[in-house]
């Protein structure tokens, strides 16, 4: 039978492959063109100046 201190030693074994795991797959060379698109998403939502109008022409008709 195992102590809890071999418990938590194997815990901690997988917390830290795990750990290693996600730096590696976030560094990786693969994903850097879609992480380089979702780091400019939100300068994607950027409107027309005619949306812009009919924007704020909602806006006033509600007020």
């Amino acid at each position: 039978m195992m102590d809890i201190g071999t418990i938590r030693g194997l815990g901690t074994l997988l917390v830290f492959v795990a750990f290693v795991g996600l730096v590696i797959w976030a560094y990786s060379s693969k994903r850097k063109r879609s992480f380089d698109e979702a780091a400019n998403l939100p300068f994607a939502d950027e409107q027309t100046p005619s949306a812009e109008r009919d924007e704020q022409a909602s806006r006033s008709k509600s007020e």
